[in-house]
C-alpha cells in the first residue's frame, strides 16, 4: 500500500498556534518535506522545529526568493517526484506549509500533481489573516458584509475597483507595494480606517496604524486590513508592538 501525503498548516509563525493534530503528525513523522528558500532557513520548518522526532528524514524543497513569479513548474515537478518515490514504498509523508495549505499554500502545488495517485490528507492552519485580526484587535467582517482579499501587486484600478465592492478589506503581498498602497489609501479616504501587520505571532511582530506607519516598503508577510462597512469598528488610537 502507498503511503499518505499530508499537507499541514502551521499557522502564522507562533508555534503555539499549531493545531493539536498538526503538532501529532508532525512529531511522529518519519518524512517530512517543507518549502526552502536557496538561502537561509526555512521559515516552515523554523515553526514544526521543537516537534521534529530525531532521525527524521528531510526533503527540503528549494524555492528560489525572486520578484519574478514562481512556483517553477520544474521545481514542484521535482519535489513531486522525490515525495512520490516515498509514498510509494509505503512511507507516509508530512509536508509542512506556513499558514494554510489551501489559502496561499505552496502544498497546493504538489496536490494537483499528486492527488490522483495517492491518499491526500490537509490539516487546515490557522491563517496569517486571522491572526493579523486579533492583533489588530478588530473583527474582520459581520453579518452580510462581503469580505474581500486582494494581492498587493494588483494594479491600482483593480485594486480600488475590489475595495469601493466590499465591506471588509485584507490586502496580502504588501511588500514593495507599501507606498502604492498608502497612497491609493489615502486617496480613497481610507487610510485612517486601516490597520497594519507584519510578521504576526513572531517575537518582531510590528502592529500599527497604517497612517502611522513610516516606510515605503515592508516585508513579505506584512498585511492591510481595512474595515468599511456599518459596524462602529474602529482602531485604538496607537499601537504599541
Amino acid at each position: 500500500m502507498s503511503g499518505i501525503l499530508y499537507g499541514i498548516g502551521l499557522g502564522p509563525g507562533d508555534p503555539e498556534l499549531m493545531t493539536l493534530k498538526a503538532h501529532r503528525l508532525i512529531s511522529t513523522a518519519r518524512v517530512i518535506a517543507y518549502p526552502a528558500p536557496d538561502s537561509g532557513e526555512s521559515f516552515a520548518r523554523s515553526i514544526a522545529a521543537g516537534a521534529l522526532p530525531g532521525g527524521v528524514r528531510e526533503i527540503p524543497i528549494i524555492v528560489p526568493m525572486r520578484v519574478d513569479r514562481f512556483p517553477a513548474r520544474e521545481i514542484y515537478d521535482k519535489a513531486a517526484h522525490e515525495i512520490a518515490a516515498v509514498l510509494e514504498s509505503g512511507e507516509d509523508v508530512v509536508t509542512l506549509c506556513e499558514g494554510d495549505p489551501f489559502f496561499y499554500g505552496s502544498f497546493m502545488y504538489l496536490f494537483e500533481r499528486l492527488s490522483d495517485r495517492f491518499r491526500i490528507e490537509v490539516v487546515p492552519g490557522v491563517t496569517s489573516l486571522t491572526a493579523c485580526a486579533a492583533l489588530l484587535r478588530r473583527p474582520l467582517t459581520s453579518r452580510n458584509d462581503v469580505m474581500t482579499v486582494i494581492p498587493g501587486p494588483l494594479p491600482d484600478d483593480e485594486i480600488r475597483a475590489r475595495i469601493d465592492a466590499a465591506q471588509a478589506v485584507v490586502i496580502m503581498k504588501v511588500g514593495r507595494h507599501l507606498g502604492r498602497l498608502k497612497a491609493l489609501l489615502a486617496d480613497m479616504g481610507l487610510l485612517e480606517r486601516a490597520g497594519y501587520v507584519e510578521r504576526a505571532s513572531l517575537p518582531e511582530q510590528k502592529v500599527r496604524r497604517l497612517a502611522d506607519l513610516d516606510a515605503e516598503t515592508a516585508p513579505y508577510f506584512s498585511m492591510i486590513l481595512i474595515y468599511k462597512g456599518e459596524e462602529a469598528w474602529t482602531l485604538p488610537l496607537s499601537y504599541s508592538s
